[in-house]
Formats: C-alpha cells, sequence, structure tokens
C-alpha cells in the first residue's frame, strides 16, 4: 500500500480559502469594539425616533393614527429593542452551529479561521444588542416558550443548506432594516450607530454564507434538500412572527394580542417584511432552497 498522499486543495477550496483571505484581511481593517466605538453613557436625543417611523409594525394602521407623536417614538425605541432582540437570539444559535462546523474541520484553513473570527463578531454583536436595550431601559423581549426550544432544536439539528441558508436570511433582513434607519437621521444617534457596526461587520458574515451554501448545495441530494428546505422555512417563519414582540405593544398602552393582531393584517407591515426579505429570497430560490410544499410558510410569513 502506498503512502497517503499529502491534502492537496482542489480549486473550489482554492477559491474558498482566498474569499477567507479577504474577509480576515478585511475584518483587521474594519471592525469595532462596541465598548470603544459607542459612547454608552451619552444621553439619548430628544424627539428622534428608534427606527425609521415606516419601518413600524402599526405604522399606517388605525391603531398608528390613535398615538401621539410621542408614543409613536416610544413604540419605535421598543421595536428596535424587539428586532435586535430576536437578531441577538439566532446570533447565539448561529455561534453554536459555526463551532460545530469548525470542530469537524482543520483550523489551519483560512476558511476555518473566518468562521472563528464570526463567531468572535457575532459575541460582540450580542452584547452590543444587549447594552442598547440596557441603554434604552426597555425590558428583555426575548423569545418565549416555543419559539425559545425551537432555537434550540434548531442550533442541534441545522447543518449545511439550513445553517447557512438560514444564518443568510436572518441577517439579511435585520440588513436591509439596519440600512434603511442608520442613514436616516431622524433616528436616536445610538440606533443608527449600532446598526452602522452590524452592517459593516455582518456583510462579510453574508458573503462567507452565500459562497458556502453555493458551494455545498451541488453536492446535496435530494433528501437533504428537502430537509434543509422544511428547517429554512421554519426559522424564517419562526423569525418573521418573532421580529415584533407583541408586549412592545403595551409600551404605548395597547393590549399585546390587540397590537399583534393589527400588525400581521397591517398591509404595510407586510410589504416590509417582503421588501426586508427581497435579495435573500432571490438568492435562495436560485439556490433551490425555497420551493415545493414548505413554500407555504413563506407565504404565510409575508416574506413571498
Amino acid at each position: 500500500m502506498s503512502a497517503p498522499t499529502a491534502d492537496k486543495p482542489t480549486k473550489t477550496l482554492n477559491d474558498r480559502e482566498a474569499t477567507a483571505d479577504r474577509l480576515l484581511k478585511s475584518s483587521v481593517d474594519h471592525s469595532y469594539d462596541p465598548n470603544l466605538d459607542i459612547d454608552w453613557d451619552a444621553p439619548l436625543v430628544e424627539g428622534k425616533w428608534g427606527i425609521s417611523p415606516e419601518l413600524s409594525s402599526l405604522y399606517g394602521t388605525e391603531l398608528w393614527d390613535g398615538l401621539t407623536e410621542e408614543q409613536r417614538r416610544t413604540l419605535t425605541i421598543h421595536e428596535v429593542c424587539s428586532v435586535a432582540r430576536i437578531g441577538l437570539w439566532f446570533e447565539m444559535i448561529l455561534m453554536q452551529m459555526l463551532l460545530r462546523y469548525a470542530y469537524d474541520r482543520d483550523p489551519r484553513r483560512s476558511h476555518i479561521q473566518y468562521a472563528l473570527t464570526e463567531i468572535a463578531d457575532e459575541c460582540r454583536h450580542s452584547i452590543m444588542f444587549a447594552k442598547m436595550t440596557e441603554a434604552y431601559g426597555v425590558p428583555d423581549y426575548a423569545p418565549t416558550g416555543l419559539t425559545h426550544n425551537l432555537g434550540r432544536l434548531f442550533k442541534t439539528v441545522g447543518y449545511g443548506p439550513a445553517m447557512f441558508g438560514g444564518t443568510l436570511f436572518v441577517e439579511e433582513i435585520l440588513d436591509q432594516m439596519q440600512r434603511k434607519s442608520m442613514r436616516d437621521e431622524s433616528v436616536q444617534p445610538l440606533t443608527r450607530m449600532v446598526n452602522k457596526i452590524h452592517v459593516t461587520e455582518e456583510a462579510r458574515h453574508v458573503r462567507y454564507a452565500r459562497e458556502e451554501l453555493a458551494r455545498i448545495m451541488p453536492k446535496t441530494n435530494r433528501a437533504q434538500k428537502a430537509v434543509g428546505r422544511y428547517l429554512l422555512s421554519r426559522i424564517a417563519f419562526v423569525v418573521a412572527r418573532n421580529i415584533i414582540h407583541p408586549e412592545v405593544y403595551r409600551s404605548v398602552g395597547i393590549d399585546p394580542e390587540v397590537g399583534r393582531k393589527a400588525a400581521l393584517a397591517n398591509p404595510h407591515w407586510q410589504d416590509t417584511l417582503r421588501w426586508s426579505a427581497r435579495k435573500c429570497v432571490a438568492f435562495l430560490r436560485e439556490q433551490d432552497m425555497i420551493g415545493g410544499p414548505t413554500e407555504v410558510l413563506w407565504r404565510k410569513a409575508y416574506l413571498v
């Protein structure tokens, strides 16, 4: 028997390594430390919004019309913290999936070193979102009950197509909302800076996830694709349904169930969800990760 040959990277791996090298360099050149780059002691600016008002789940409804200007601003502050909390929840899931992914692979490879770099980024982002919620003085709008436990399940069984597809979905819908608010001078400087940091660093994460998904899909068999589609549709539905916690409406005197019902029936909010998901949905369709029976969940979540 001949001696084993050295591990020779294939062309695909070389491409992957080149991408990872660029992402690693960008991480050195264009990263933030929220503890240093955000003035957490700075007072909030009176009269500013938590997010752009048209991103509010109640914008355009009779409930919105019945709120004072101050109440509307208050609601958007609670809503931006709810969006950040669902992001934090998923980032904790993603970190565990990425660690499992890296655990089984050669750490000498740049694409695994970048996976570890992304974990470090997500850890900082999670702390940043938590500190923002604390600075705004709002409750912890954590997913509860079934949603919390579904997250526990997904981080355990999510791999391959579902892992990278789910990552893309959550990161890209947050990215779209955050890009809009970070450019809006009527929004609180705290929100805008948090969004700027997240958007800058998540752009690298999106690139990484898109390329990894594109690489693995040609090697995915029919059964694996079906499982991936199902898991992805479930996480998309759960995130879309929970991105605005019902308890945020209590902050302006609206019963949570009444507010939730109004938001889900709000055509403007439905359009906002579709708008925020449009880029990742197009890419996921290209990768054949949306289609078949599971598409009904995407429709029910107002994502397609």
